[in-house]
């Protein structure tokens, strides 16, 4: 794997520099192995939703060949079920450590594929990739609930937990779209999904109360935004709620309140929510704000509890490092990520009206 990369759309100024960006996608690279499989950082464990970020990073920088890699371990990886684990250990043997299969972990394949595919126009992978994006859509609809909430996940034994997660939801809903715009590719139309797609969507609307209550959590706030079930003025709206609340003007995005400790991954998130509501110029702003994350190494630390004045967790991420990488990607341009998580050229699926 040896493809040579691309960093013009990786380039932002007071955020990355061509030479920073480079080292950044290096720093993935090295953390990927041989088979494909990006954990956290060497020795931690990987989780499908996370590899397959860093992955979407990786094309953004040009680094298919690494991508493809790494979706190829997604497939090899697959339940029969079509789904994944929600923890494996890093290592060849790539044991589960955590055996529960999340909803939208095992959704996000489809955001990754479609990703690649516009990163290449590569349609021989779609066609490999479809069975493995097909499996994993019709595992994680059968855990959506009368509602059209997902339930969060299948435990080891196959107990289904129908409580719903706003953020996991709200994931489910770009991929679910996604999976959509690969079908249509293949011209092989999924009305059930379509019908789904609007069950989803209105529920994130409209029915909170539908959802856990995890309004301590940033991503919360976001993710209705961020992927893409949110959006005109009700994200403009949704965003101003909270602002002063989650946002620590100079330092970043709080992960959880009240903690004192802004976090990198959710930081990057927010600016690509922002950006994809018209927001470009307060998303550059907090992508300038969190380089006090960037270590040396051009990854970057997870967070920092700033009451104390403390790196924490003493870990760099791929995936801090990926979602950094694609914000950067989206506010200069690069097609495929615009594409991804702007969403206007989406399928939208049924009117989420129609299921009121």
């Amino acid at each position: 794997m040896t493809t040579p990369g691309r960093t013009e759309h990786l380039v932002l100024p007071g955020v990355l520099t061509a030479e920073q960006a480079a080292r950044t996608v290096a720093g993935i690279v090295a953390t990927q192995r041989e088979d494909g499989a990006i954990p956290w950082f060497r020795g931690h464990h990987l989780d499908p939703w996370d590899h397959t970020e860093a992955a979407m990073a990786l094309d953004a920088a040009g680094e298919h060949e690494r991508a493809e890699a790494a979706y190829a371990w997604l497939v090899r990886h697959q339940n029969p079920d079509g789904s994944w684990y929600a923890a494996y250990a890093d290592g060849d043997a790539a044991a589960p450590t955590d055996r529960g299969r999340e909803t939208n972990f095992c959704a996000y394949i489809a955001v990754g594929v479609w990703h690649h595919y516009l990163s290449t126009g590569d349609d021989t992978f779609v066609d490999r990739m479809w069975p493995a994006v097909y499996a994993a859509m019709e595992f994680v609809l059968e855990l959506q609930q009368p509602g059209g909430e997902i339930g969060w996940k299948r435990e080891d034994d196959g107990t289904p937990v129908t409580d719903a997660l706003l953020t996991g939801s709200s994931s489910v809903y770009q991929a679910l779209r996604c999976a959509l715009a690969l079908a249509d590719q293949r011209e092989e139309p999924q009305p059930d999904w379509e019908l789904a797609l609007g069950r989803l969507g209105h529920a994130i609307q409209h029915h909170p109360e539908r959802f856990l209550d995890k309004a301590r959590y940033s991503m919360d706030w976001y993710y209705p935004v961020l992927g893409g079930a949110v959006r005109g003025t009700a994200a403009k709206d949704r965003v101003e709620s909270a602002w002063e609340d989650f946002v620590v003007p100079g330092l970043g995005v709080r992960c959880v309140l009240p903690n004192p400790w802004v976090t990198g991954g959710e930081s990057a998130e927010l600016a690509l929510a922002l950006w994809a509501m018209g927001e470009s110029d307060r998303a550059v702003q907090i992508l300038k704000w969190v380089q006090h994350l960037r270590a040396d190494s051009g990854m970057y630390w997870t967070g920092y509890v700033f009451d104390d004045d403390a790196v924490w967790p003493e870990e760099q991420t791929s995936w801090t490092a990926g979602s950094m990488l694609l914000a950067v990607a989206a506010l200069g341009g690069d097609e495929a990520t615009t594409a991804v998580f702007g969403g206007e050229r989406l399928p939208t699926g049924l009117d989420p009206d129609c299921c009121r």
